[in-house]
């Protein structure tokens, strides 16, 4: 007897095995299950992958670099999943990418040709997609060489050195494993935008968010177990963290609607008919993407700073600019979040196509031209909208910096990270819904082909 025997229908069949049990229950799953359940094992694995040391790198001398650090470079941890800290092979995580991201975005609104490929549609959105990564890959070795450069020239932490046996063997080994694992951090997240549910690259950077959070609650408590921190000053903590994440949430989902009319259309009793539809304009249309691109360029410096040591003073004087709670950085990173909110914007919605389709829809903005006059207040009524989203990004993302370095609150979780993982959740949902949406809209057209043929 075996224990697939006792398995729901495996007892009458000597021959079953337990995995093609279990193939067969997973087969009876429906199509979003599966796509969940990929989801999360590919999150377990990105999880397990983020564990995995370096080879070579004694990971307690480089978790010293990252005890208390509370600015760019904690944050870019915590954007890992504490694997920069740990130095895995998972440590450069999926930012190279977002940075060719945002190299080759920047260049499509200047370039001719980056433009004309983007206009040809899923062959050429194929094409860029590739120079994305080739950039990726590129921008990878030269942020690998810089970590293992910098690993070689700290100093011993208690009389441990980072790197036991430097050298060319070392860099060698070290350059290929880290961008080895962007590598697979990028197919990863590839792999769940298409086979699982939601934005591949946003999830992999919302799970390591996560799982830095119990961490960082159990230091807010910790200090106040040794009277670092009043009560009164966690609950402050807890009630602005509170805060920020109901204004995202209400701010997310906020929307300018514009009216759009459409002929009117004759009835069978005589009466005129009047369709009216709404065209929504999201105040936050970049997403987190906006602030995941501004945080990404300010945490280069940090970066740069805290793995290749310079005493050039003009090195120094730049590298200061950027220092994470200085008002020169927190101007810069207002000024990106500005930027990447209104181009992002501009990447996502396209004003002449959307006035060229309510033109050859009949559809017309009441008060407005069609044509060239309803392109232009479109544009006008985006630019307004998007300067509120803008104001409001700025709020959560630069006022817990303001707050952690200049009011002296403990703000453990930056608003970057909760605006990311309150936007992944949002946008996950609504992805879920739209699935659903979908799926009951063909069930219920099949059903209806099926009756038409019976009846025929």
């Amino acid at each position: 007897m075996h224990i697939w025997d006792f398995i729901p229908g495996c007892a009458n069949n000597k021959s079953s095995k337990p995995m093609k049990s279990f193939r067969n229950i997973f087969k009876n799953l429906s199509d979003l299950q599966k796509r969940i359940l990929f989801t999360l094992g590919a999150l377990i694995v990105y999880r397990i992958g983020s564990f995995i040391p370096l080879p070579g790198v004694n990971a307690s001398a480089v978790l010293h670099l990252f005890n208390g650090d509370n600015g760019m470079m904690g944050m870019f941890d915590m954007f890992s999943g504490g694997s920069l800290s740990r130095m895995s092979v998972l440590a450069l995580n999926i930012f190279p990418y977002i940075s060719a991201s945002i190299v080759i975005q920047l260049l499509s609104a200047t370039s001719k040709s980056l433009t004309d490929l983007r206009k040809e549609g899923e062959s050429g959105r194929v094409k860029i997609n590739q120079y994305t990564r080739y950039l990726a890959v590129l921008l990878a070795v030269v942020q690998g060489w810089a970590v293992v450069r910098g690993l070689e020239s700290m100093a011993p932490v208690n009389g441990i050195a980072a790197v036991a046996n430097p050298g060319f063997a070392f860099e060698l080994s070290a350059i290929i494993a880290l961008v080895g694992g962007t590598v697979f951090v990028m197919w990863l997240a590839e792999q769940v935008t298409s086979r699982g549910i939601g934005q591949g690259a946003s999830l992999l950077i919302f799970a390591g968010i996560v799982a830095e959070i119990p961490g960082g609650v159990a230091k807010l408590f910790s200090l106040a177990g040794v009277g670092q921190m009043s009560p009164a000053m966690i609950a402050l903590v807890l009630g602005f963290v509170v805060g920020i994440v109901a204004l995202i949430a209400f701010m997310e989902l906020a929307q300018r609607r514009i009216q759009i009319l459409y002929p009117r259309q004759a009835m069978a009793n005589g009466v005129m008919n009047t369709n009216v539809s709404y065209l929504p304009i999201k105040v936050n249309m970049s997403g987190v993407m906006g602030p995941v691109f501004a945080a990404s360029i300010m945490m280069l410096p940090a970066f740069i700073q805290r793995f290749v040591q310079s005493e050039n003073l003009v090195v120094q004087n730049i590298l200061g600019f950027f220092t994470y709670g200085t008002w020169s950085y927190m101007i810069m990173y207002t000024v990106l979040i500005a930027f990447f909110a209104y181009f992002q914007t501009a990447v996502v919605f396209n004003s002449e196509e959307t006035s060229n389709n309510l033109k050859n829809m009949g559809g017309y903005i009441p008060g407005v031209r069609p044509g060239e006059q309803t392109m232009h207040y479109l544009d006008d009524v985006v630019s307004k909208v998007t300067a509120i989203g803008v104001l409001y990004l700025i709020v959560v993302c630069v006022v817990p910096i303001i707050l952690n370095t200049r009011a002296g609150m403990p703000v453990m979780i930056g608003g970057t990270s909760v605006l990311i993982v309150a936007g992944v959740v949002l946008d996950t949902m609504n992805q879920i819904k739209s699935y659903l949406v979908e799926k009951q809209y063909t069930g219920v057209v099949a059903k209806a082909q099926k009756k038409g043929r019976f009846r025929g």
